[in-house]
C-alpha cells in the first residue's frame, strides 16, 4: 500500500520504499534516520518573500511566505496567457552539477544560495542588483564551476562565485552593472555577465547544454528562442514564428532540444542541424517535461491531464522519428480526488519520479506522490506513496533532483510555507538488480 503521511506529520526521507515521517521539523530526526546512512544532513532553509530582506531573515521562521507563486508568476505572458499563468513549471530550484549547493527563488528579484557543505558561511548568500527583475527561472551551468544563470525581466544575469586569491572573471567587452556582490557570510558572487533581451522582453525559460558552453533562452514575448555562446556573449536566433514558448529542455546527451508552445504544440530539434518536427497535444498545453537520464526519452504532463505522456526516439541522432505514448498514473485521481497533474521532476537515475498534483481533497491536497519508475523498456511508474510538507496549509511551489548525488536521488522542495526541504530517498536500485 502506498505510504500516507498522517495529518500533522512531516516528511524526512525514503529508506527502501518507506516515507519516513516526524511530528516537527528537526535535525535531531534527520540524523537519527538517513543521517546516519549519508554522513550529513539537508537543514530546510526558511525564506521570506520580501525584497528588501537581509541574510539574517533566513534564519528566522517567522513571517514565513505565503505567496510564491503570485509573485514568481505575475506579469510574464500577454492577456491571451493570462488563464494559463500559473500553470507553467518554471524552474524555481535547482542544484549544483558536483556540489551539496542548492539555489532557489526566494523573492521577485533575489535568488538564495546555500552550500551544506560550508562550515564557515552559515548562513545563504542572497543575489540580489539591479538588473535582477521579475525573475522565472535558474539554472546552474553544467562544468562551469560555481556558476549559476538567472531568467528575469530584460535579460539573464550569469553569476559566479570569487574566493579570496581566485576573483570571478567578468567577461570582456561586457556592457552591463558588472561587479554586484551577494549578501552573505559565505562564498562572495560576482554578477560577471547580462545577456540582454530584445526590448526589454521577460525571460521564460532557460536550458544549458550539457556541456555547459551553449545556454539557450525564451521569452514568450519573443518569435524565436536564443542559443547564446556564453564565453562569446553572442547570441544567435532559432527559428522566427515560434512565439508563445513556455519551456525549452536541452537533452542530457546534447543530441537533441524539446520546445513548447502554449497552444499546445511542442517540437523535438536535432541540435546537429537545428532541424524539427512538430507535435500537436489533444491533452491541453505542456505545463511540465523532463528527459530520461540516456537522453531518449521525454516525459511530459499536460494541463489538465491525470496521465502523462512518454517519447520514445526510434533510432539513433539526429533521427527525429519518435512515438508518443500514455503513461498511466491512476492513483492521482482515483486516490487524490485531484484535477490533474501540474508539476513532475525525474531523478537521473530514471528510478524516482516526483509529482504533484492540482487540487485534492481535504485529506490528500497538497502533497507530492512519489513513484517507482522503470524503463524497461517502456516507462511505468508505480506509487510509493506521499511527501508532506512543513508549516501551515504547505503546498509545493517548485521542486527538482540533485542528478549527480552518489548516495541515492535528493528532492528538494521550496514549499508555500516559506521552507526549501530537502528529501534523500534511498533505495536499493532495480537497475542492479
Amino acid at each position: 500500500m502506498p505510504y500516507f503521511p498522517p495529518p500533522g506529520s512531516i516528511t524526512i526521507c525514503e529508506i527502501n520504499r518507506h516515507l519516513t515521517t516526524a511530528e516537527s521539523l528537526s535535525d535531531d530526526e534527520a540524523k537519527d534516520t538517513y543521517g546516519k546512512i549519508l554522513g550529513m544532513v539537508f537543514s530546510p532553509v526558511p525564506f521570506q518573500p520580501n525584497g528588501d530582506q537581509e541574510t539574517r531573515d533566513l534564519q528566522r521562521p517567522s513571517g514565513v511566505f505565503k505567496s510564491m507563486q503570485a509573485f514568481a508568476y505575475r506579469h510574464i505572458f500577454h492577456h491571451n496567457h493570462v488563464n494559463l499563468l500559473q500553470e507553467v513549471d518554471f524552474k524555481g530550484v535547482s542544484w549544483h552539477e558536483h556540489k551539496h549547493m542548492i539555489a532557489f527563488i526566494s523573492a521577485p528579484n533575489q535568488v538564495v544560495i546555500h552550500d551544506y557543505e560550508d562550515s564557515e558561511g552559515k548562513d545563504a548568500c542572497i543575489l540580489t542588483c539591479d538588473a535582477q527583475r521579475d525573475i522565472k527561472v535558474i539554472e546552474w551551468r553544467p562544468n562551469g564551476g560555481n556558476s549559476i544563470s538567472v531568467a528575469c525581466k530584460g535579460g539573464i544575469c550569469i553569476w559566479s562565485a570569487s574566493y579570496p586569491g581566485n576573483a570571478a572573471s567578468v567577461r570582456s567587452g561586457s556592457t552591463s552593472s558588472l561587479g554586484a556582490l551577494s549578501r552573505g557570510s559565505g562564498k562572495r558572487w560576482t554578477l560577471v555577465d547580462f545577456f540582454r533581451s530584445d526590448n526589454d522582453e521577460q525571460i521564460s525559460a532557460l536550458s544549458w547544454s550539457p556541456d555547459g558552453r551553449y545556454l539557450a533562452s525564451a521569452s514568450h514575448e519573443s518569435s524565436s528562442f536564443t542559443i547564446w555562446d556564453v564565453a562569446q556573449g553572442i547570441g544567435t536566433p532559432i527559428r522566427r514564428g515560434l512565439g508563445g514558448i513556455s519551456m525549452l529542455k536541452w537533452s542530457p546527451t546534447g543530441d537533441y532540444f524539446f520546445t513548447a508552445k502554449f497552444d499546445g504544440t511542442f517540437y523535438l530539434w536535432e541540435t546537429n542541424t537545428w532541424t524539427s518536427e512538430l507535435w500537436s497535444s489533444t491533452s491541453g498545453f505542456v505545463t511540465g517535461a523532463t528527459w530520461d537520464p540516456d537522453g531518449r526519452m521525454v516525459l511530459i504532463a499536460f494541463f489538465g491531464s491525470a496521465t502523462l505522456g512518454s517519447i520514445h526516439f526510434a533510432s539513433r541522432p539526429p533521427s527525429l522519428d519518435a512515438h508518443l505514448l500514455p503513461v498511466d498514473l491512476p492513483e492521482i485521481v482515483s486516490l487524490t480526488g485531484s484535477q490533474g497533474i501540474e508539476k513532475i521532476a525525474w531523478d537521473a537515475s530514471g528510478e524516482r519520479l516526483a509529482v504533484s498534483y492540482k487540487g485534492g481533497d481535504e485529506v490528500y491536497r497538497g502533497l507530492i506522490a512519489i513513484y517507482d519508475a522503470r524503463r524497461t523498456p517502456l516507462i511505468s511508474a508505480s506509487l510509493i506513496g506521499f511527501i508532506r510538507g512543513p508549516g501551515d496549509d504547505p503546498m509545493p511551489v517548485t521542486f527538482s533532483f540533485h542528478n549527480k548525488f552518489k548516495q541515492g536521488p535528493l528532492l528538494s522542495v521550496c514549499w508555500s510555507s516559506g521552507f526549501c526541504c530537502t528529501y534523500p530517498l534511498i533505495f536499493h536500485s532495480h537497475n542492479l538488480a
